[in-house]
C-alpha cells in the first residue's frame, strides 16, 4: 500500500464516520478555550472540564483573571497537573491580553505564542477550533496514532509530525482531521490496549498489516499492536 492510498482510505473513513468531530473541551468564548487548552497540557480533557466551571465563574473574563494573582487562581486548578506553573501562566497571559491586545484573545497565531503558557500546539488548537485555520495541532494522541497507523514514519518531534500530516492531508480538512486523530486515539487506538477488532481504519493501518504479515509467516509471532512512541502534551 502506498502512502497516498493509506491517507485516502483513512480520510474517506473518517469523513463518513466522523464528519462533525470537534473538541471535547467545554468553553463559551475564545478566552475560555485558551484557558482550557493551557490547562489540558499533560492532563485529560475530562479533568479540565471538571475544573473549569468554578474557575470561569470566578474569573469569567481576561480582565477578571488579569486582576487576580497566581495564588488566587491556584485553588481553582489545584487538581490539574502542574497547577503552580499553570496558575502563573494564566495570570500573566490574562494581563498580556488586556495590556497588549485590548482584552481580546489575538487571532494571529504568532502573536498567540507570545502569551505565557502558549506554545505552537496550543496556538494551533485555537486556530483550528475557533477560526478554522488550516493548521494541524499535534498532541499526545495525534503524535502516537499517526505513527502507529502509518501516517508518519519514525517521526521524532511533534513539529515533524505536524509537517508530514499537513503535507498529505488537504488543507481544508486539517482542522477536523486533528479531532479525528485525537478521538480515535482516545477511544479506539488507545496506547496500551487498542481496540483493533472494532477499528474501522484497520484495512489501512500499517501496524495491523505488519502484524498480519508476521502471523501469516510465523504463527508464533505476537499479534498485539506495537507500542507507538508518545509525547507529552
Amino acid at each position: 500500500m502506498t502512502t497516498k492510498q493509506r491517507y485516502e482510505g483513512i480520510i474517506a473513513y473518517f469523513k463518513q464516520q466522523m464528519p462533525e468531530a470537534e473538541s471535547e473541551l467545554h468553553y463559551a468564548d475564545p478566552f475560555q478555550l485558551l484557558v482550557a487548552v493551557v490547562l489540558s497540557a499533560q492532563c485529560t480533557d475530562k479533568r479540565v472540564n471538571m475544573t473549569t466551571p468554578a474557575l470561569f465563574e470566578a474569573f469569567p473574563t481576561p480582565q477578571a483573571m488579569a486582576a487576580a494573582t497566581a495564588e488566587e487562581i491556584y485553588p481553582y486548578i489545584r487538581s490539574i497537573s502542574y497547577p503552580n506553573n499553570k496558575a502563573k501562566h494564566l495570570a500573566a497571559a490574562a494581563r498580556m491580553i488586556c495590556t497588549e491586545f485590548g482584552g481580546e484573545v489575538p487571532d494571529d497565531l504568532e502573536q498567540l505564542q507570545r502569551l505565557p503558557g502558549v506554545g505552537r500546539k496550543t496556538a494551533n488548537v485555537l486556530g483550528a477550533v475557533l477560526w478554522n485555520r488550516e493548521v494541524m495541532p499535534v498532541d499526545t494522541h495525534v503524535f502516537r496514532v499517526a505513527e502507529r497507523i502509518g501516517l508518519t514514519t519514525r517521526s521524532k518531534t511533534p513539529l515533524q509530525t505536524e509537517r508530514t500530516l499537513s503535507t498529505h492531508i488537504p488543507g481544508a480538512l486539517l482542522p477536523v482531521a486533528h479531532h479525528w486523530l485525537i478521538l480515535h486515539g482516545r477511544y479506539v487506538c488507545t496506547a496500551r490496549a487498542p481496540k483493533c477488532a472494532a477499528c474501522g481504519i484497520r484495512p489501512w493501518c500499517r501496524d495491523h498489516a505488519r502484524r498480519e504479515a508476521a502471523a501469516a509467516s510465523d504463527p508464533t509471532q505476537p499479534t498485539q499492536p506495537t507500542t507507538a512512541p508518545t509525547r507529552r502534551r
